[in-house]
């Protein structure tokens, strides 16, 4: 039995030299389509898009960013401004302030109403910085007004949103000269009003029980001048001006009790007794010398 002669695949020297380069040629064209696949994605090394790098270097150093002075403004909403400004502290409840949607922390707070909350938020209490650390130019009194209200009824509170202001009045109060004049000498009368309080002579001892000034009406003109022209003399942090009656209407439809209260207990910025240790009753006809001169 004879077997059946092996012939080599390889026969001719044009077979060889082809079969040499599929043997190296293959293998490199797969190595090099792998790297071109694991490599296929977008690479965000320092100096890989030439291109973009030199825009970024010949960018210039500042730009100026035009407005349409006439064109309506589009108020942010409280959640809007909260989100860009507010949660950086109220979201977690940083530095003594009330974590959002905490309504045991802002209970005490919603109980000072609206003005006050307000009043802080622009103005700045504790740690907290005036409007957030923000400028009138970054957010208008409005849209910081929107964020109080957000924050306070998403913890419990149920205030009424803010009315928007017209176009006419947003326009009116833009940063031009004549008002930042008008803020810089408000700045220096509230500063004043301040120093004024501080300097305010308290009081050694509360006078005997029963004791009562001699003139009433006296005594409440020179606490008035002592005390509370301070910050109602010129209608500084919002007091209502000595002898303005449209100022004053609103308060006087309250009753005389509660006009009282206000003045010795405090209200917004106004301390207890306007930061005196006054007695009462020296207190009460303080008010009556204002309340007479802005009926």
């Amino acid at each position: 039995m004879s077997e059946a002669p092996h012939g080599a695949p390889i026969k001719t020297p044009g077979q060889l030299i082809a079969a040499v380069i599929a043997g190296f040629g293959i293998p490199v064209a797969i190595i090099i389509l792998l790297a071109v696949y694991v490599n296929n994605a977008t690479r965000i090394g320092a100096g890989t898009d030439i291109e973009q790098s030199v825009k970024e270097r010949i960018a210039p150093a500042a730009q100026v960013d035009i407005r349409d002075a006439n064109a309506p403004r589009v108020y942010k909403t409280g959640e809007e401004v909260y989100k860009a400004v507010c949660s950086t502290c109220h979201a977690a409840g940083t530095a003594g302030a009330p974590k959002f949607g905490d309504a045991g922390a802002w209970s005490a707070r919603i109980g000072e109403g609206y003005d006050t909350l307000l009043h802080n938020a622009l103005n700045g209490k504790g740690a907290m910085p005036a409007r957030g650390g923000t400028s009138p130019d970054d957010y208008s009194d409005f849209e910081i007004a929107r964020a109080v209200v957000y924050m306070a009824n998403g913890s419990g509170g149920k205030l009424a949103e803010p009315a928007q202001p017209a176009p006419g009045a947003a326009a009116s109060a833009g940063a031009s000269a004549p008002a930042a004049a008008a803020g810089a000498q408000e700045n220096a009368q509230a500063a004043a009003a301040v120093a004024a309080l501080a300097s305010v002579p308290q009081a050694t001892a509360a006078p005997a029980a029963g004791a009562q000034s001699a003139d009433a009406a006296q005594a409440g003109k020179a606490l008035y001048e002592q005390v509370c022209q301070a910050c109602h003399a010129a209608g500084v942090l919002n007091a209502p001006k000595f002898g303005d009656k449209a100022a004053w209407a609103p308060r006087l439809k309250e009753p005389m009790d509660t006009v009282y209260n206000y003045a010795l207990h405090g209200k917004g910025a106004m301390p207890p007794k306007g930061g005196s240790n006054a007695p009462d009753a020296d207190v009460k006809a303080a008010v009556d010398y204002m309340v007479n001169a802005s009926k």
